[in-house]
C-alpha cells in the first residue's frame, strides 16, 4: 500500500474534484485542509507517505526537508513552476517531482477585480450598505482613458492588456526583455524604463516572475515616483514590492492605494499591519483559486501518479 498526502486543500474540495479512484486499492489518499505552522508538523503529517501533492507554493520543500522524508518518491505540485521547491534536492534524494497545467486567466480576472474594487471603492461602499451606514461616500476613479501600467508582459500581463483595452485604457508595459514589437501585439506600448511606467501611470499592476533581478524591484525611491492619485496591485509575487515601503506608501500617502493578492508569509498574521493599512485591498491569495483550475491541478495530479506508477512519469519538473 502507497500512501498519498495532499496538502494545503483549505476549501476543502480536493476529494471531490478529481477521481482519486482511478489510483485503485494500492494507494491510499488523505486530504489536509490545515496549514502546516513547522517543518515539524509537516513531517509528522507526511512522513509516511510515498506522494504528496502540494498546492502552489503553499508548503515549501527546501533542501533540508526531503532528508527528513526518506519515504518520499513522487512530489506533484499545481502549476509547471514552483520557486519553493528544491528540485536539486528532490533530485539528489531519488524523488521525481511532476506539475500540472494552470490557467492564466483566473489571475487576470482577479486582478481586475482588486483595481475596480479599489477605483470605486467597492468594501467601504458594501461595507456601509450593510452596516445601515452613509448612501455614497466616496468618489470613484474612472478606467477609461487612463493608463494602465504593467510591469511585465507575459502570458497574465498579455490578458490584462487586452482587458485594459476594452476598459478603454492607455496600456502601456515595461520589462528588462521587452520589445515594442511585442508589446504592440497585446496593444500595448513599450516604456524604456521602469521609473517612466512609474511616473506616468494610474494603474500599475505587477505580473513578473520573482528572481534576483526582481525582487525588491519596487521599493520607497519607486513607489515615491508614482502619482499620488495611483493605484499599486499586486497578483505575482509578494517579495518583488519591498513590504515595509508599501506600508509606509498607504500610511503616509505616497500613493492613493493598492491592492495585493500575495504576501511574503502565507497565511497572513493575523497581527500584520497590512491587515488595517489604510487604502489596502488584499485578499488571501486566491488568484489560481477557480473551479476550473483546481479541477485542472487535482485531475493531472492523478494522471502524475498514475503515470509515475505505470513507470513513465509526465510533466516532469527539473
Amino acid at each position: 500500500m502507497l500512501n498519498c498526502a495532499v496538502l494545503d486543500d483549505y476549501q476543502g474540495v480536493a476529494r471531490d474534484l478529481a477521481d482519486w479512484g482511478r489510483l485503485g486499492p494500492g494507494v491510499e489518499v488523505s486530504f489536509l485542509s490545515g496549514h502546516f505552522g513547522s517543518e515539524d508538523a509537516l513531517v509528522d503529517a507526511v512522513g509516511h507517505c510515498e506522494i504528496v501533492v502540494a498546492m502552489r507554493e503553499r508548503t515549501p520543500f527546501p533542501a533540508e526537508l526531503f532528508a527528513r522524508l526518506p519515504r518520499l518518491r513522487l512530489l506533484i505540485t499545481s502549476g509547471m513552476r514552483n520557486a519553493a521547491i528544491d528540485l536539486a534536492a528532490a533530485a539528489r534524494h531519488g524523488v521525481t517531482v511532476c506539475g500540472t497545467a494552470s490557467s492564466p486567466e483566473p489571475p487576470a480576472e482577479l486582478t481586475w477585480a482588486l483595481i475596480l474594487g479599489l477605483a470605486r471603492h467597492l468594501v467601504t461602499e458594501n461595507s456601509a450598505l450593510r452596516a445601515g451606514g452613509p448612501w455614497q461616500q466616496t468618489l470613484g476613479t474612472d478606467l477609461h482613458g487612463r493608463r494602465l501600467g504593467l510591469l511585465g508582459l507575459g502570458k497574465i500581463g498579455r490578458q490584462m492588456a487586452r482587458i485594459g483595452g476594452a476598459f478603454g485604457m492607455e496600456v502601456a508595459a515595461w520589462s528588462s526583455s521587452l520589445t515594442p514589437e511585442r508589446a504592440a501585439e497585446s496593444g500595448a506600448i513599450a516604456l524604456g524604463s521602469k521609473e517612466e511606467l512609474l511616473e506616468s501611470s494610474d494603474f500599475v499592476s505587477v505580473h513578473l516572475v520573482l528572481g534576483p533581478r526582481t525582487r525588491g524591484l519596487i521599493g520607497e525611491a519607486e513607489l515615491r515616483r508614482m502619482r499620488p492619485t495611483a493605484y499599486l496591485v499586486n497578483t505575482s509575487r509578494a517579495a518583488i514590492v519591498d513590504q515595509d515601503a508599501l506600508l509606509r506608501a498607504l500610511r503616509e500617502g505616497w500613493i492613493a492605494g493598492a491592492g495585493a493578492d500575495v504576501f511574503e508569509t502565507e497565511p497572513l498574521a493575523p497581527a500584520d499591519p497590512l491587515r488595517s493599512a489604510p487604502n489596502f485591498l488584499g485578499l488571501p491569495h486566491l488568484g489560481y483559486v477557480t473551479r476550473r483550475n483546481y479541477e485542472g491541478y487535482f485531475g493531472q495530479a492523478v494522471e502524475d501518479i498514475e503515470a509515475y506508477l505505470a513507470g513513465d512519469p509526465v510533466r516532469v519538473l527539473g
